[in-house]
């Protein structure tokens, strides 16, 4: 219940940022300043064409982790009293972080054009060429890093709930027992920190990331369990979409971190585009 609040605040401060985004914008639209954005990526050489697919694990880990996230979903099926409202609140969540990412895509690329960088508030860091741009630069970039402070413990509530249940299945409820609950705590938190501090770049944690963790929990392991069929329902359709799945998952993963590492191998390392 204490995190509804910090939820409901954060993707507030998320549609500022598109709002922001999406001003700017029309303004310079409107003076006459933004030309006619590339449509289409330029694929020079082979490097460019294996850039492409670096994008999708990105994409993968954004829609496995925000509205996870944002629902915690399996506690929030557990309080629920018609347990038919989860799939509309799924929908809902699904809708309105696809609407964030759409417009925030959109209106970076009119407002920045080919300038765009892989995290767009790295273009908020200098003259936007409208009136109070240093303002509008500070206002960005504060309420997106508050938006990620609010967003971390929602995620990591899931994580450490999550986390007990694997490694104490038959324990008496984390929030009785606060030896165990700052005991995972801590480890986590102190897990989480120094491995951020070793990432070099935010892209390629979200590349490999994406292209493992996102992929199994939001492909193989759901389309395993339909195969598993434990219960005996699952369909002949539901085999054969668990199968193309599965296909689906291994074979954009293998592409995925094989695009990763050469992204990475090669001389000019830089997204392009």
């Amino acid at each position: 219940d204490s995190l509804r609040y910090t939820s409901a605040l954060s993707v507030l401060l998320a549609v500022v940022f598109v709002v922001i985004t999406a001003g700017v914008a029309i303004v310079k639209l409107a003076e006459g300043s933004i030309g006619m954005p590339r449509l289409m990526p330029q694929v020079k050489d082979q490097a460019d064409f294996w850039k492409l697919f670096t994008t999708v694990p990105v994409i993968v880990t954004a829609y496995i982790c925000h509205h996870n996230g944002r629902l915690r979903i399996h506690p929030i099926e557990n309080e629920l009293k018609d347990p038919s409202q989860m799939k509309p609140i799924v929908r809902a969540s699904l809708t309105l972080c696809s609407s964030v990412y759409i417009a925030t895509s959109f209106f970076g690329v009119l407002l920045f054009g080919d300038k765009i960088m892989d995290d767009v508030l790295t273009n908020f860091d200098g003259d936007l060429g409208i009136p109070y741009s240093s303002l509008i630069d500070d206002i960005v970039r504060i309420s997106y890093g508050v938006h990620l402070m609010l967003v971390f413990p929602i995620v990591f509530y899931s994580l450490r709930l999550n986390l007990d249940g694997l490694f104490f299945p038959y324990a008496i409820p984390i929030s009785r027992d606060n030896k165990r609950f700052f005991s995972i705590t801590i480890a986590l938190m102190g897990f989480i920190f120094v491995g951020a501090n070793f990432v070099p770049n935010i892209w390629d944690a979200f590349q490999f990331t994406g292209a493992t963790a996102a992929v199994a929990v939001g492909f193989i392991f759901p389309a395993a369990i339909a195969l598993r069929n434990a219960h005996g329902i699952a369909t002949k359709r539901d085999r054969v979409a668990a199968w193309l799945m599965l296909f689906l998952a291994v074979t954009t993963s293998t592409v995925a971190i094989c695009s990763d590492v050469y992204s990475i191998l090669s001389p000019d390392s830089d997204i392009t585009s």
